[in-house]
């Protein structure tokens, strides 16, 4: 029987991990992701899974203890909010060149600079663009619910592992602090070092003395060989962006005018949608789940059939862009957006597409 649990989107990330069977969390305290430390801390899996769970001495420090468990081939994990994934991004380049597994959660708040403690989706550019330097893609899932918190953790360490990529859970304030009813994954046991020598025999786990120990790192000094690896890079993206496309659609079958949102922007659209259908207005949601991989080809299904697309997002128009090149400017684009830690009612999201309908 399912046990169903009412919990914030923050504390089921942190449930999510321990049942996962996570090695380790590493982080540092910010707003508005910090119940996800603080209930790690409260549950002490340390004592029951075996899990480690650090806070350590900043963002920095939190990342380059992510790259060292992932590089002995750990299911290890960090959380932060935006000014601190700012501090993340050299370490999380780092990963990605090293192509190492990890997991990175990312609860948005307002800026640029320290901003607002507010709701935000601001990181749009910071996480899909890769942040970093460096040509590298971070898988990128976007939750809209309690729930979604709580599977995206097991998706992402999934998928991260699935192709030795780092993966970030982008969601932001509101469903961070929200409550809802979630039902939390099974607990799994967490890998011996047996099975992680199986299945990830690059990880640096010692070896006999008289065999070298394993040296992972992202740096290549022949720049010949810099670009191979890079061009290796580049062809498991693609991978990933043709089998790894995740999104939702809701009544887009006789849609005139679509709606694009994710994340807490799109439980607002949802709203607005029923709002539209009931004076009559023909309107779908389309909800990217993946950011990156982004659906590309999936929105651009409809470059023909609706009159115009409206983005719904908590920032002043980042993902906008990926929806116009997705349609090709086949149709109409327009952005509406609230800034500051504002975050928009569906009334006000209903009047901007009577504005593109007209």
């Amino acid at each position: 029987m399912e046990e169903v649990k009412l919990m914030k989107g923050n504390e089921a990330i942190a449930h999510a991990a321990i049942r996962y069977g996570a090695d380790g969390y590493f982080g540092y305290p910010i707003t508005p992701q910090s119940e996800i430390m603080e209930t790690l801390m409260d549950e002490q899996p340390w004592e029951t899974t075996g899990m480690v769970v650090l806070q350590a001495e900043s963002e920095v420090a939190a990342i380059n203890m992510v790259y060292g468990g992932a590089a002995c081939g750990k299911r290890v994990m960090t959380s932060s909010s935006s000014p601190g994934i700012s501090l993340k991004q050299e370490g999380i380049s780092y990963m990605a060149g090293a192509e190492l597994p990890g997991l990175i959660v990312n609860v948005m708040r307002g800026g640029p600079g320290l901003g607002t403690i507010q709701p935000s989706q601001a990181d749009y550019f910071q996480t899909v663009k890769g942040g970093g330097h460096g040509d590298y893609r971070l898988i990128t899932l976007a939750p809209a619910s309690v729930q979604e918190m709580a599977d995206h953790v097991v998706l992402g360490f999934d998928l991260s592992f699935k192709y030795n990529n780092p993966a970030m859970i982008l969601a932001d304030g509101v469903i961070g602090q929200m409550m809802e009813k979630v039902v939390l994954p099974e607990q799994r046991p967490r890998k011996t070092e047996e099975e992680i020598r199986a299945e990830q025999p690059w990880a640096t786990l010692g070896k006999p003395a008289s065999r070298q120990p394993n040296i992972i790192t992202s740096l290549e000094l022949d720049s010949s060989i810099m670009e191979q690896n890079n061009i290796r890079f580049q062809a498991k993206y693609k991978t990933i962006e043709e089998n790894e496309v995740l999104y939702e659609e809701l009544l887009c079958e006789d849609a005139e005018y679509l709606i694009v949102a994710f994340g807490s922007a799109a439980r607002i659209s949802q709203k607005a949608v029923e709002l539209a259908r009931k004076e009559g207005i023909k309107v779908g949601l389309f909800r990217p789940i993946t950011l990156w991989p982004f659906p590309k080809k999936e929105l651009n299904a409809y470059k023909n059939k609706v009159k115009g697309i409206l983005t719904v997002e908590l920032n002043a128009g980042q993902m906008v862009e990926d929806v116009r090149l997705a349609v090709e400017c086949k149709v109409p684009v327009e952005h509406y957006g609230r800034l500051g830690g504002i975050v928009p009612t569906p009334q006000e999201v209903l009047e901007e597409l009577k504005k593109l309908k007209k």
